[in-house]
């Protein structure tokens, strides 16, 4: 091996100092579009959409399976739940459900999905791998948002004309308890500690945060943007860092999404993001956030370092779920 001296040594002792290329991202997108019946599938590294899906009719709800192989979307107008293969990036199977659902829950088990039917005011148990639905347990009208605690033993699911959200026993699929909270609450999603869930309400323009204990609302968030009328405010999509100090809430019409210190409930800052902002998703590393905006038809994508957007990715139309796998 031959013997490396005097400037020779100090060239070679710069160059293993200087940094490397930056990693590529390995971040799929799946964004389902309401309007065009298709699920948008987007590369993270060259932030452009890489493969259109067509699915049923009217997508919204969109989640994976418990290893991620698989992506199920609800297409609310066909009344039923479409399974994407995420290797092929093909529909490969249908699940039934009730007449127009619209979101849901996988269980931590990973074998039954919770699906919320906004026309008969039903949440449907679907078991995902005989494909039947085994159980429907009746709640308020308009049901929409779906939680799970991380245990798998509680479902919360909100009624939007109700006003309520509804926990629920998964062991024996009957409610246990109907909280009250403000004008047509959307999502639902739990701590990752289990002790709170956060229920947040479109037309009331705020969220709600409920005591799994006690089964009562602890707290409310408000939100004021500077030059946005105060009914241009709806709260609706809901992300948490896994832990636990921080949240964003997508804010509607506002344009805007709250980042929240989780655990003083005081909201830090607001991002500028596309129109008609729906949810969001973050990516695995927590480094970026995705969110789906109704109306511009595109995602924005925040980098959460900068604390900006630094691209914003034409999808479908009426863009509207959107999960992120590694």
């Amino acid at each position: 091996m031959p013997i490396v001296k005097g400037a020779a040594l100090a060239a070679l002792g710069f160059a293993l100092a200087l940094p490397g290329p930056e990693p590529a991202r390995a971040d799929t997108v799946f964004v389902s579009n309401e309007k065009s019946n298709t699920v948008s599938v987007v590369d993270g590294e060259k932030l452009a959409v890489v493969a259109t899906i067509k699915v049923g009719r009217r997508p919204r709800g969109i989640t994976f399976n418990q290893d991620m192989t698989r992506v199920y979307v609800c297409v609310g107008d066909d009344n039923r739940v479409d399974v994407i293969d995420v290797a092929t990036l093909k529909v490969v199977d249908r699940l039934p459900s009730g007449p127009d659902p619209e979101l849901f829950v996988l269980e931590p088990q990973g074998r039954l999905l919770y699906v919320a039917n906004e026309d008969d005011n039903k949440v449907s148990v679907v078991d995902t791998a005989a494909k039947k639905i085994i159980g429907e347990i009746q709640v308020g009208v308009e049901p929409e948002g779906m939680g799970i605690s991380p245990d798998g033993k509680i479902l919360v699911n909100t009624s939007e004309t109700t006003n309520m959200a509804h926990f629920i026993d998964t062991a024996s699929h009957t409610i246990t308890d109907n909280v009250l909270v403000d004008a047509r609450p959307r999502v639902a999603r739990f701590t990752a500690d289990g002790r709170f869930v956060w229920v947040s309400a479109e037309i009331g323009g705020t969220v709600s945060v409920i005591d799994l204990g006690t089964r009562k609302v602890v707290h409310k968030i408000r939100f004021a943007v500077q030059g946005v009328p105060r009914e241009s405010i709806q709260a609706v999509g809901i992300q948490m860092t896994r832990d636990g100090k921080r949240a964003f809430v997508a804010l509607g019409p506002a344009n805007r999404v709250a980042e929240i210190d989780a655990e003083t409930y005081e909201v830090k800052r607001y991002h500028l993001v596309g129109q008609r902002v729906w949810n969001l998703a973050l990516s695995p590393d927590e480094k970026r956030l995705y969110t789906t905006n109704g109306v511009s038809n595109d995602v924005s994508v925040l980098d959460m370092e900068r604390g900006r957007v630094i691209k914003s990715v034409a999808v479908g139309g009426a863009p509207w779920g959107v999960i992120v796998k590694p």
